[in-house]
């Protein structure tokens, strides 16, 4: 049976053809286009592709910021038979760019205004491209360039000169295994992957999904994500469309600075049911709200903190466990509490938010601790874009802290070991899937794809294991294992995570051992928060006493994991670095040690400091007061 994307927005219109679909904010307010509306211009952009040249099979790519026009245009491609190639707009160097364009033989490229001077800078390499269609009008078009809106103009043309049936005759030559996408991984290593999607995978994790979470026709999402993110392009975008519910995209500002800063207003003024969330961005609210919390003084900022420790011992460790046994004596206090604290919290997130959905790396217990007691659920999915994404969620019917959740239905799971051998439930190894969400293949990449997808089955290369419950637990990178000199093998995220969580003067770190003597750690250190501290001892970084002070204050934020310190019941000692290198630079997209979905690539950040891990395995560099550390604070 045909089940394309195409076939799921028809059928989605059919239905819901008067409701709102897609809301834009470009003046003072948001405004909707109806299901209805939305197919219309969809017809009439797909009809100028096809008047513009565009052909069943062609590769177009779509470079900008989240807006009506970025999944009207995704759409478009599609009923003309085109296949999309999302793009990130945190693409900065040429060469990234480059790379992909050329690898995925785009023929055709739609972009914003803001981004055009990227596709201007290298256009003299891409001579595969034929036209480059402008969102935004211009004072001049250059060489192979031309409006959208004279584009639509030529749909309309199109759509007089031709019968609609003609026109649709591409979009339903469509079938489910053409591809739909070509999304890019960010790279963990040398060059980016090209994901090939197809409709039925997208389509198949519609359904999937739906199976854990469910939403009807009255829900509204704002898309705080790039729209080129797997996730926020599958559940975000189709789940949404697939229900009939509506979809708004943030405020573009001139500069991102300016559309990052859009999140929080837009999340007030359109009050969503539902928000997509990855960690970097659930630490950020987080922050927000303590620092608001903190600017009512001292004695709000107490009663908070009280209120937020009843929470978490009421609601355990979520769900069924939620107000368990002699805890359920807290409920008066804790919905005393809700209704004159964590309420004026929510109200800053619109007042009808119901939950969030969490994607992207793993989302620490804490984090999710924090949003759940002041009454703002953050669910912890899993996935990657090789699976379209979703493979797990936790939701309202059934969660646990710590956990990835159930299954999405129907998928198949099995946990295998560095051999490929399937291991007995609750024993860990890697997570491999099988469904129809698997994607068809990496593009032009045939040996990474043999690697990664073996009998139908996605090796996702991530570490985890089913729990008892039910649930999926997952640990953490199974090939990015750090290996002790005895062999033993341990997952380094939790514990990055709780280092940097845990410890006010880190911003970043990442964890080092190949079969070494120790464990070490690369530090990118909190340089205002260690200038704060410094300051009560009339101290500051550009001494040399004030430097020396500021690795003792870090050394001593990790000693509190260690034996006698009051996270010393958190990981084994010798899982804990004996020895860190404070780095002169944060791990950000622009140095490359950052991907697009906010996760440091380590095997990046492990060659660009080599040197300084060797340095660690010194005499004098297992010394944190050492000159390379000194020179590092300057």
């Amino acid at each position: 049976m045909r089940k394309t994307i195409i076939d799921l927005f028809e059928d989605s219109v059919r239905i819901h053809k008067d409701m709102p679909f897609l809301w834009e904010k470009t003046g003072d307010k948001y405004v909707s286009t109806s299901y209805g509306a939305v197919r219309q211009q969809v017809y009439t952009t797909g009809a100028g592709f096809v008047a513009l040249g565009v052909k069943k099979g062609d590769n177009m790519a779509l470079l900008s910021e989240g807006r009506n026009a970025w999944i009207i245009g995704e759409l478009a491609m599609f009923y003309a038979g085109a296949t999309n190639v999302p793009l990130s707009i945190k693409l900065e160097e040429a060469n990234d760019l480059l790379f992909r364009l050329v690898h995925a033989d785009v023929k055709y490229i739609l972009v914003s205004g803001n981004q055009l001077k990227k596709i201007r800078a290298i256009m003299d390499r891409l001579p595969l491209v034929e036209k480059v269609i402008v969102m935004d009008d211009q004072p001049e078009y250059r060489e192979k360039e031309i409006a959208l809106s004279e584009v639509i103009r030529m749909g309309k043309e199109y759509l007089s000169t031709h019968s609609l049936v003609s026109f649709l005759d591409t979009a339903l030559s469509v079938e489910n295994d053409d591809y739909a996408t070509i999304t890019y991984t960010s790279g963990t290593t040398a060059d980016p992957k090209g994901v090939i999607l197809t409709h039925r995978n997208y389509t198949a994790n519609v359904e999937q999904s739906l199976s854990c979470v469910d939403i009807d026709h009255t829900w509204r999402t704002l898309v705080i994500l790039p729209l080129d993110h797997c996730f926020a392009h599958g559940v975000g975008f189709y789940i949404c469309m697939s229900k009939g519910a509506s979809v708004a995209t943030v405020q573009v500002g001139r500069t991102g600075l300016e559309t990052l800063k859009n999140i929080p207003i837009n999340i007030k003024e359109f009050k969503p049911y539902l928000i997509l969330s990855v960690p970097a961005l659930a630490k950020n609210f987080k922050k927000n709200i303590e620092q608001g919390i903190r600017a009512q003084g001292k004695n709000v900022t107490r009663l908070f903190n009280f209120a937020l420790r009843v929470a978490y011992i009421y609601n355990g460790n979520g769900g069924e466990d939620k107000g368990r046994g002699a805890r359920r004596l807290l409920k008066p206090l804790v919905n005393l509490f809700d209704k004159h604290l964590f309420a004026k919290v929510r109200e800053n997130f619109g007042g009808q938010l119901k939950f969030f959905i969490g994607g992207g790396a793993l989302l620490d217990k804490d984090l999710q601790k924090f949003y759940y007691a002041i009454g703002l659920p953050m669910y912890q999915g899993y996935g990657l874009s090789e699976a379209t994404p979703v493979i797990s969620t936790n939701g309202p019917e059934r969660h646990t802290f710590g956990s990835s959740g159930v299954l999405v239905r129907p998928l198949d799971l099995k946990i295998c070991d560095a051999d490929g051998n399937e291991l007995p439930a609750g024993e860990k190894g890697e997570i491999v899937v099988r469904g129809e969400n698997v994607m068809a293949g990496y593009w032009k990449n045939p040996v990474s794809t043999a690697e990664t997808v073996r009998d139908g089955w996605l090796y996702t290369g991530d570490m985890g294991y089913m729990g008892k419950d039910g649930l999926l637990y997952v640990l953490g990178r199974f090939k990015s294992l750090l290996i002790g000199s005895d062999g033993e093998k341990y997952s380094p995220e939790g514990i990055e995570e709780a280092l940097v969580e845990h410890s006010s003067s880190i911003d970043q770190l990442i964890l080092y051992n190949n079969q070494s003597p120790y464990t070490v750690a690369l530090v990118v250190p909190n340089k205002d928060r260690l200038k704060k501290h410094l300051a009560h001892l009339h101290l500051d970084l550009s001494s040399d006493e004030g430097r020396e002070e500021a690795i003792r204050i870090i050394q001593s934020q990790i000693d509190r994991f260690r034996k006698g310190g009051d996270l010393s019941t958190l990981f084994p000692d010798r899982w804990l670095p004996a020895a860190f290198a404070i780095l002169p630079e944060p791990f950000t997209e622009q140095n490359g040690m950052v991907n697009s979905t906010m996760k440091i690539v380590r095997g990046k950040v492990e060659k660009a400091y080599a040197s300084r891990i060797d340095h660690l395995y010194t005499p004098e560099g297992k010394n944190p007061v050492n000159e390379e550390n000194k020179k590092a604070l300057l």
